[in-house]
């Protein structure tokens, strides 16, 4: 079943690598008691993920932090090493790079895709804005889109 406005968050696990330390994010911990801005890219260094998707989110992080957003966050299915390069290539200081390595938090919301010989499961392109653990706002794009989940349409939307 696919996360839908207003549902909770379902409970799982994330990592980073946040200076050289493996951090282990408990997800009822890491969206409890704040204002979450999450976008799921289908993979770290990809071309739309790297020339527009995670870009809009590093240069309107101010714009987010005014609309009263404490915690932008990307996640992919991919492993906390190559999350963390690729946050330092975007210089995206300022955004959780989140790594989902196994899927098994994209399977719990329902947002997993399998895309054969290019990676395997992967998750589909979106953005959610949730509210003490709640999805107060959800944007998942249709395969091969990019529009609803870019920071200048959540940025609109809040």
């Amino acid at each position: 079943m696919t996360i839908a406005l207003n549902d909770k968050m379902p409970s799982g696990q994330l990592q980073e690598l946040k200076d050289g330390e493996m951090i282990n994010h408990a997800t009822d911990e890491l969206f409890a008691n704040k204002k979450v801005v999450l976008f799921a890219v289908p993979g770290a260094f990809t071309p739309t993920c790297s020339a527009a998707h995670l870009p809009g989110y590093v240069v309107n992080a101010d714009e987010f932090k005014a609309k009263g957003v404490d915690l932008i966050a990307c996640v992919s299915v991919n492993d906390t090493f190559v999350m963390n390069a690729w946050g330092a290539a975007q210089n995206a200081e300022h955004i959780a790079m989140l790594a989902d390595g196994d899927g098994s938090y994209t399977k719990a919301l329902g947002l997993e895709m399998e895309t054969g010989a290019f990676g395997g499961l992967r998750s589909q392109r979106y953005a959610m804005v949730i509210e003490n653990g709640t999805v107060t706002l959800l944007h998942v794009e249709k395969p091969k889109e990019f529009e609803v989940s870019k920071a200048e349409a959540v940025l609109a939307a809040l």
